[in-house]
């Protein structure tokens, strides 16, 4: 297998660096975060416990946010276990749209939805991308335009056009807890930049996946 991927794709502006200071997490640990049912809870409490890798997603209609957490579903619940981590993945859309999701991915780990974005704006999540370079990931199988075709028709047959989420908004890598402890912090540049998921789990002291197929070079 080769080795993972670890490269930032470019510098985090001066506004991300700031939003990463400590004296931010309290603020965003009392937002709320919403189950698949509706049931709302502090986003503290995810990691308040245990260890736990937190990735925000851009929107579930994103087709490199499908295939990255279709990939995350196939992380073995024993793998966590044993290394007392917790996964969690918050999206950007109304809850119900949590279980179709779910459903369409694989994806059989936590999931929560941050519909206010109020998490997303806290930690310095950015909206819109900075990079138009050709990006290396190991967990995007689609084409730019079969991906965005994908997309745009799930857009297309979901109730009211509903693109689930701001298609600007990016995402993150978090690896938290228990309580205060931050590990680590990734604020994705745009639809590609998320973290290798190897990468991660090896950072949250996870054993890693054997991920089979051939990785792709994206132009966005």
């Amino acid at each position: 297998m080769a080795d993972p991927v670890t490269e930032q794709i470019s510098a985090r502006t001066d506004r991300q660096r700031a939003r990463e200071d400590p004296a931010e997490w309290p603020v965003a640990a009392q937002r709320l975060v919403e189950d698949a049912v509706g049931k709302r809870i502090p986003f503290g409490t995810l990691y308040k416990d245990q260890k736990t890798i937190v990735i925000f997603l851009r929107h579930f209609l994103c087709y490199v946010c499908k295939e990255y957490v279709e990939d995350l579903g196939k992380i073995p619940k024993k793998f966590l276990q044993d290394a007392n981590v917790r996964l969690v993945v918050i999206g950007q859309s109304a809850h119900h749209h949590i279980r179709p999701f779910c459903n369409l991915t694989g994806y059989p780990h936590e999931i929560y939805v941050d519909p206010q974005r109020e998490i997303y704006e806290i930690l310095g999540m950015k909206r819109g991308e900075s990079s138009s370079s050709a990006v290396h990931s190991p967990h995007v199988k689609s084409s730019w335009l079969s991906g965005s075709i994908k997309s745009m028709w799930r857009a297309m047959i979901s109730p009211a056009f509903d693109f689930q989420g701001d298609p600007a908004q990016q995402g993150g890598t978090f690896i938290l807890g228990p309580g205060d402890e931050i590990h680590f912090v990734h604020l994705d540049q745009n639809r590609l930049d998320h973290i290798p998921i190897n990468t991660v789990l090896q950072l949250a002291g996870v054993e890693i996946v054997d991920f089979t197929y051939r990785s792709q070079i994206i132009d966005i």
